[in-house]
């Protein structure tokens, strides 16, 4: 009997809701958006399975997960059980008490960033001052010496982006990954995604659980489904011939072929290099803009 692969990372998706709302984001989030089911009981039972499999690192994403309101809570809890914690948020609104537990439980953060100007920023985030605040919360993670990646993603073809990596490395950070819209959620214009769209990495050692409990192979893997946690343990969706299933059709979609170097994924960071490009993006080169016609898709992304 073959035994299922680790899973060494999981992104925890606590919350639909974001008090942006990106014109690329693959999660469709926006002020709208709700907490889903999952109860924070929920969350804490999974987070405790997770660590029990072994798995050694999480990322709490949404939405902007620092909405949710048991979130401090949650971190704490993957802290105390071993996890290494990563919280992916536009870091526009993080109170003072959340600062200082980043601080007491070694949490590490990561942010986008769309160019060096506020209003270039804020068309992509289709919210007014969301450049200033995001920027200022960058300035205060680095005050407070915490452990900030920042990631690029081109959106629209005027979009200064190289700008917007040479100013994150001007405020301290040493991590800036960059990469290309993909046609998922509000990026696809309804579009359906399919398995080619995706980098081929899906489910390899990773998944992600959404806020009503759903397992998929990753962020951008919503539509397809791995099971539930709230019916199943995750040690058993995770060995499970769904898993199985999506695992090997994602990599049948890519012919198979071995993973070849390109840009580093920004907002997925244990993902290895891309297969040859998908097809949303059709290069991937953050550093050349496409209009959307010269790309199949639509300019959108996470």
């Amino acid at each position: 009997m073959t035994l299922p692969l680790p899973l060494g990372f999981a992104w925890l998706e606590v919350t639909g809701r974001c008090n942006l709302e990106c014109t690329h984001c693959y999660a469709d989030s926006s002020p709208r958006g709700t907490h889903g089911i999952m109860t924070c009981t929920d969350w804490k039972d999974t987070i405790s399975q997770l660590a029990v499999m072994g798995t050694r690192d999480v990322q709490f994403i949404g939405g902007e997960p620092l909405l949710y309101p048991h979130i401090e809570e949650l971190i704490v809890h993957a802290r105390m059980a071993g996890l290494t914690v990563e919280v992916f948020s536009n870091l526009t609104t993080v109170p003072d008490h959340l600062w200082q537990m980043f601080v007491e439980h070694d949490v590490r953060l990561a942010t986008s960033y769309y160019s060096d100007t506020a209003a270039d920023h804020d068309a992509v985030t289709a919210r007014k001052g969301s450049h200033a605040r995001t920027r200022a919360g960058i300035q205060r993670a680095q005050e407070l010496g915490l452990t900030l990646r920042g990631g690029v993603i081109q959106v629209r073809p005027e979009q200064r982006t190289l700008q917007a990596q040479q100013d994150l490395n001007e405020l301290g950070l040493t991590v800036v990954g960059a990469d290309r819209w993909r046609a998922f959620g509000r990026a696809g214009q309804g579009a359906a995604p399919t398995m080619a769209d995706l980098c081929g990495h899906c489910a390899d050692g990773k998944v992600a659980i959404g806020p009503d409990g759903d397992v998929w192979p990753c962020v951008l893997g919503r539509f397809i489904s791995l099971g539930n946690v709230k019916d199943f343990p995750i040690e058993d969706i995770w060995s499970g011939p769904a898993t199985r299933r999506a695992r090997s059709e994602i990599q049948a979609a890519h012919r198979n072929l071995p993973a070849q170097n390109c840009t580093p994924p920004q907002f997925l960071p244990m993902c290895g290099p891309c297969s040859p490009c998908v097809p949303s993006v059709g290069h991937c080169d953050p550093r050349v803009a496409d209009g959307p016609a010269a790309t199949i898709g639509s300019p959108a992304g996470d």
